[in-house]
């Protein structure tokens, strides 16, 4: 082979590496677009249905969005996860906002019928009251979007949605009640401004007074004893803070030690493992309550 072979052999072999390092930046091009369609039409479907003037429809919607947040969450590479972080700086994809406008709304008195609205002038909206399990879902996917996002935590102080979940968990059912702990946990987690919104609602009494009611069904009261684990152990690590005083006034010393001792249970262990030793450090805690 002469010279002039091999330099346009070598020349035709560069050609073609840059074509493939080409084709593989489109490639990459390509999915992340098709990623972000994905992810805009998962949130817009699940959001245009959560808006809905009917709770079955929210409830869909919802159902929607919760499982897509599970696949962010259970996603090989953090793609989806970063792309769902940049939606929520989107007015029309914030998912908090959507929560507290429909599902978790503070219904305020009956509206008031005027003659406008009864000759068809001014129609009135009529949107049905949210069900149990509609609740239930709405806190759920409050508490994955917290967790996946601590700006999802910022936007719900914004609605004040620890006091939102503190009304829940007095005024709600079983359903709703175990489901409001968890995200109330999810709320307060690196987050300074939620938890001084939990001390000024006196947020640990209540949870304490349902703990304490002999009445209340066993698993929520169990469930209010890893509230208590998860509170002083993640959310309040640090010792002698005003909570933990609080705590020995309103559960007795035996009991708030208890609960500061096993706080500190299981970080070396795998989730499983870490939710069933979670669940018996619960069973002890509230028959730790039963002298008092």
């Amino acid at each position: 082979m002469s010279r002039k072979e091999a330099a346009v052999e070598d020349a035709g072999g560069g050609e073609g590496s840059s074509r493939s390092e080409g084709g593989g930046e489109l490639a990459e091009t390509l999915a992340r677009r098709r990623l972000y369609r994905e992810v805009t039409l998962a949130l817009r479907t699940g959001l245009r249905d959560a808006k809905a003037e009917f709770s079955f429809l929210r409830a869909r919607g919802l159902r929607s969005l919760l499982g897509f947040l599970r696949s962010t969450a259970s996603a090989p590479n953090d793609s989806q996860l970063l792309l769902f972080r940049h939606s929520q700086s989107i007015p029309d994809l914030q998912v908090i906002t959507v929560l507290f406008q429909n599902s978790l709304h503070q219904a305020k008195e009956d509206p008031v019928v005027t003659l406008d609205h009864i000759f068809g002038v001014e129609p009135i909206k009529i949107t049905s009251p949210p069900t149990d399990s509609e609740i239930a879902l709405a806190l759920r996917v409050l508490e994955g979007c917290c967790l996946l996002y601590s700006r999802c935590t910022a936007l719900a102080h914004k609605y004040k949605a620890v006091k939102v979940l503190l009304n829940i968990l007095a005024s709600r059912g079983p359903t709703e009640q175990g489901v409001c702990l968890d995200a109330l946990i999810s709320l307060m987690l690196d987050s300074p401004s939620n938890q001084i919104e939990f001390e000024e609602c006196s947020g640990l009494e209540k949870v304490a007074e349902l703990l304490k009611d002999e009445q209340a069904e066993e698993h929520i009261r169990l469930k209010c004893g890893e509230f208590l684990l998860l509170l002083i152990g993640h959310v309040y690590a640090k010792e002698n803070t005003p909570i933990h005083e609080q705590m020995r006034n309103l559960l007795g010393e035996q009991c708030a030690s208890l609960v500061w001792a096993a706080s500190r249970f299981g970080s070396t262990l795998d989730p499983e493992q870490r939710q069933m030793a979670l669940q018996i450090q619960a069973r002890r805690v509230v028959e730790s309550l039963e002298p008092y």
